[in-house]
């Protein structure tokens, strides 16, 4: 195949139509599909392209097209093209100009809606773009962004006054003005929409230079409308990475909820919750306003206690679930990982603490990087016989991006005496991921696998071959959420090591000594293993 033909396909795998202008913006040269059955693409040539667009978007187009360098390229521009009978057809339109062919440009056009009469542009801001299908959009856009591209890029918001005021035989073009200039500013073309009656958001470049609130100006100038705009990049203080990780947050909040009647207006809500929780949380952990409490881990065939999993506890909250998930979708997790461990190891290392083990967790957001190992061992440096006493359990909320990286940030930590531990397996999609990728020495076996144990027999089953599987890697097994004596049984019989409950005790905030006993002193400068 010959490259002309290989080069078309490529391009035409990333769009519905090519076209090339001239010095003056004429149509030379068209291929591919037209907006409609009644304008083929080859009508288009020998005409002016912003003659074929509605006013709104012409404006627009001619601007980005007369500022092109030459091998340079545009940034999305989002048009409308009239296609006779009532009938507009959305699209994104991207321009190069090939420094050999300039001053012609190339354009790619790929259709981003079905066909839709231009009525419906008349009716109020909330149904021109769907908000609920709007919130998808920007879901999708926003996970396929690396944390290096987004770093580039910000969250705006647009507040548009006037707008209340504008007579309904206005309404069509003043939106579509309005709706163009965001998109148009956008990332992708797409990633802009109303949140609110007046308050419109966009995901933009931070290169990108031009001036909204102008633009907006003038397509209010145009209809004869005074409007007029205000625009806030990352709102809040929020750095451009964070606020689009609130954005994101936000985003799947509102479409969790099936049963959203009013997905523009709850998302602002949501958004402005989720930027403001965001905020407390960080002073939580800055302040240490949160506290750890203690849940005995105990031997099964001895009934004693053999080490502690440390579990937080903030301040008026039902529990702690929600604040670390938000955590980690908003990258709040490290500070937070690493301020657990802090307060973990400043107890092992108190006087009368020498018998005490302790297991911590860590977010496997948190092991993304060198940095969380290597502060857990620089807090134990200077102490390292607590780090026979210290246990890193990794849990599967937010999953290991890459798991050989992880194992070998782990690994540093088992060389120096620190035991790892794979936390809630065996209903997670990543638990084998995490078995077969990380070496560990002890696995906890998920609640709701123990919940039914005595009148599930598969769950019987399942649990012993994952006691087996275990002992053959040289793994011990601790069972979770065990609350009756029953389980214990059962577990016990099955291999299992330990036990995990409220059979044995509720997280307290001073660990016991042993079951049903008060907390007395431990004798000074005791320390045990892990063995």
């Amino acid at each position: 195949m010959s490259l002309a033909p290989r080069l078309l396909g490529l391009a035409f795998s990333a769009a519905d139509s090519l076209i090339e202008l001239d010095a003056k913006g004429v149509v030379r040269f068209a291929l591919g599909a037209g907006p409609s059955a009644s304008m083929p693409i080859a009508s288009w040539v020998g005409r002016e392209l912003t003659d074929l667009l509605t006013p709104e978007t012409a404006a627009e187009v001619r601007a980005n097209l007369g500022a092109l360098k030459p091998g340079h390229r545009s940034t999305p521009l989002a048009i409308h093209i009239p296609c006779g009978q009532g009938v507009v057809r959305q699209a994104s339109l991207f321009a190069f100009k090939l420094p050999e062919l300039a001053p012609a440009v190339s354009c790619s056009l790929t259709y981003t809606d079905r066909l839709a009469a231009p009525q419906q542009a008349a009716a109020p801001a909330s149904e021109i773009t769907d908000a609920q299908e709007l919130l998808a959009d920007l879901r999708q856009t926003l996970s396929q962004k690396s944390g290096t591209e987004l770093e580039r890029m910000s969250l705006s918001f647009v507040d548009v006054s006037g707008i209340n005021a504008i007579p309904s035989d206005k309404q069509a073009s003043l939106y579509a003005g309005i709706f163009s200039v965001l998109k148009s500013n956008s990332i992708d073309g797409s990633s802009a929409g109303r949140i609110s009656d007046s308050r419109y958001a966009l995901v933009r470049d931070n290169d990108n230079g031009r001036d909204i609130e102008a633009e907006i100006r003038a397509v209010g100038e145009e209809a004869g409308i005074p409007l007029c705009a205000s625009s806030q990049q990352n709102s809040l203080g929020t750095d451009a990475a964070a606020a689009l990780r609130a954005m994101r947050f936000a985003i799947e909040a509102c479409l969790r909820d099936e049963g959203l009647e009013h997905p523009a207006a709850n998302f602002a809500n949501t958004l402005d919750r989720t930027l403001k929780d965001a905020e407390r949380f960080r002073s939580i952990v800055r302040d240490r306003n949160f506290s750890l409490h203690y849940q005995p881990i105990v031997d099964l065939k001895t009934r004693s206690i053999h080490h502690y999993e440390a579990l937080t506890r903030f301040p008026n909250s039902a529990g702690p679930a929600p604040a670390i998930r938000m955590a980690e979708e908003l990258a709040l997790i490290e500070g937070f990982d690493r301020s657990v461990a802090e307060m973990a190891i400043h107890r092992l290392r108190t006087l009368g603490q020498g018998q005490l083990r302790v297991a911590i967790n860590v977010s496997g957001a948190s092991l993304s990087s060198d940095d969380y190992v290597t502060a857990l061992l620089a807090m134990t440096a200077s102490a390292p016989e607590v780090r026979s006493r210290l246990m890193v359990e990794v849990t599967e909320t937010a999953a290991l991006a890459e798991i050989a990286s992880a194992n070998r940030r782990l690994n540093a930590l088992r060389e120096v005496g620190i035991k790892i531990c794979i936390d809630d397996f065996g209903v997670g999609s990543a638990s084998f991921d995490y078995l077969r990728g990380l070496n560990a020495d002890i696995v906890k076996i998920d609640g709701s696998l123990i919940r039914d144990i005595g009148l599930e027999t598969r769950n019987r089953t399942l649990i012993s071959h994952l006691v087996d599987l275990g002992n053959s890697l040289g793994l011990e097994t601790v069972g979770e959420m065990v609350e009756t004596e029953e389980q214990a049984r059962i577990l016990a019989s099955l291999g299992v090591n330990y036990a995990q409950g409220w059979l044995f005790g509720r997280a307290e905030a001073e660990p016991r000594t042993s079951l049903g006993a008060p907390v007395v002193a431990r004798r000074k400068g005791v320390t045990e293993s892990w063995g």
